[in-house]
């Protein structure tokens, strides 16, 4: 990365209308290089053969692609592979910086015909829940939508994707602009061209922000639940003091989840600690009525942190009464376990 020059990479077709019209070019050239940035996977402004070598050059003065390759990975048993990227700049208006200390991780789960890709979206996090191995990082900036997008762009397995979640590290609520301009991307006609049903961001319920999401955006949502009741959600993610978890569930009743767009919630399950019944019931109490789903996910261990994860047998027992009062459970395989797929366990042992 050139550190002198803005990236292309995360430039909605309107700002690169602009770029095109700052720098004397017809406005159609916008529209080409959207198509190399976004649907042909362009590296560098010279394989933009379609724009005359007069043009390429002046936009090369002062812009380059913006791809960064991955510089490590961790190939689990199971085929999920953990990526770390490393990151620009963490302001969307300024040129980009490559900092030798910043790296994010994202993961590729291939399962039969389905491939998808987890994704960060801020460099460590605000958020600081007990159990969340990146809250322990601090927070250390937000990603452009540029860095968000490189890490699907310049993703080896690229052309295999099926789905995208925003469930890597950061919240992506605390850094919305850069994730609704990164989805508009994906699934605008000049970029990937993908339905919104194909992503998912999720949030563990921010003030506003989740609100705009909901009115801005037609990509599911999952809800980082963990726990019903207020005072033990409170211990476990701070952020509850801020959006209680039934303030954000009386949020979600106010739309529509029947059709297009679907709402679920995340629940990390630790042994006597949020498994037992009176949660079980207390989630039926707070989910009557809002067509969703649940995933109940095994917790994966986290360095320092003493809670014990449910066994198989606590899930079940809690997915079943929950699917007997109505509630739609699964409980999420476990993936990448032998390679710590946990998110901030690989940037973490990079940075130390």
């Amino acid at each position: 990365m050139d550190e002198g020059k803005k990236a292309l990479l995360g430039m909605t077709l309107s700002e690169l209308k602009s770029v095109v019209k700052e720098l004397g070019m017809p406005q159609f050239t916008a529209s080409q290089i959207a198509q190399w940035l976004y649907q042909k996977g362009a590296g560098s402004i010279d394989e933009m053969t379609n724009i005359s070598k007069a043009n390429r050059q002046r936009l090369s003065e002062r812009y380059q692609v913006g791809l960064m390759a991955p510089i490590d990975s961790q190939h689990s048993k199971d085929g999920t592979v953990k990526y770390l990227f490393p990151v620009g700049t963490v302001d969307c208006s300024s040129a980009a910086v490559y900092n030798n200390n910043r790296f994010v991780e994202t993961v590729f789960i291939p399962e039969k015909d389905r491939a998808t890709l987890c994704v960060s979206c801020q460099v460590g996090c605000r958020m600081n829940c007990l159990f969340c191995q990146t809250g322990k990082q601090g927070f250390e900036g937000n990603l452009t939508a540029g860095d968000i997008l490189n890490q699907i762009y310049a993703l080896p397995e690229r052309e295999r994707l099926t789905n995208i979640v925003f469930m890597g590290q950061g919240e992506p609520m605390d850094n919305l602009d850069a994730v609704l301009r990164a989805t508009e991307i994906l699934t605008a006609d000049y970029g990937l061209a993908w339905s919104p049903k194909r992503i998912t961001v999720s949030s563990v319920g921010v003030k506003n922000k989740l609100k705009r999401f909901l009115d801005e955006s037609e990509c599911h949502v999952a809800i980082s639940m963990h726990s019903p009741i207020h005072e033990q959600r409170q211990r476990l993610m701070p952020a509850e003091h801020q959006m209680g978890i039934e303030e954000t569930v009386g949020l979600l009743r106010q739309y529509d989840f029947t059709h297009q767009r679907r709402c679920s919630f995340e629940y990390i399950c630790f042994a006597g600690l949020n498994d037992t019944t009176t949660h079980a019931r207390q989630i039926v109490r707070l989910l009557e009525g809002l067509e969703c789903r649940v995933n109940l996910i095994r917790f994966h261990e986290v360095p320092g942190v003493d809670l014990p994860g449910s066994d198989e047998k606590r899930m079940e027992t809690l997915r079943d009464y929950l699917t007997a009062h109505g509630v739609f459970t699964t409980i999420r395989a476990s993936r990448g376990q032998d390679i710590l797929a946990a998110c901030g366990l690989l940037s973490t042992a990079r940075k130390n």
